[in-house]
């Protein structure tokens, strides 16, 4: 980085050029890669704080379910993925199903 600053110096062009074109690339990173993963990690953390008996979840692991129980003393979730079949999965492991996002952008 202290190559480029040394080129541009001897070119002849200012450093706060550089600098500003610097600041301008962070921007627009920020606008088109940092604030829409906080967003999205936003309304993961939503979903995750308001998941009750009856949710369509996948796991962290891809294992697709029903949750049958909140476990808040724990933080965690007891997931059905067949019939008679349930685990228990930490809350912060729980995301939503397609078919749940689906029938709520309807």
């Amino acid at each position: 980085m202290t190559t480029l600053v040394m080129a541009a110096q001897q070119q002849g062009g200012s450093s706060m050029g550089f600098l500003v074109m610097m600041v301008l690339i962070f921007v627009v990173m920020w606008f088109f890669m940092i604030r829409p993963q906080q967003k999205r990690q936003k309304e993961i953390r939503n979903f995750q704080n308001s998941i009750k008996a009856g949710t369509n979840v996948v796991t962290g692991g891809g294992v697709h379910g029903v949750v049958r129980r909140v476990i808040l003393e724990k933080n965690a979730v007891e997931v059905e993925i067949a019939r008679g079949v349930i685990i228990t999965v930490d809350k912060n492991y729980v995301f939503a199903s397609a078919e749940a996002s689906q029938m709520q952008a309807k």
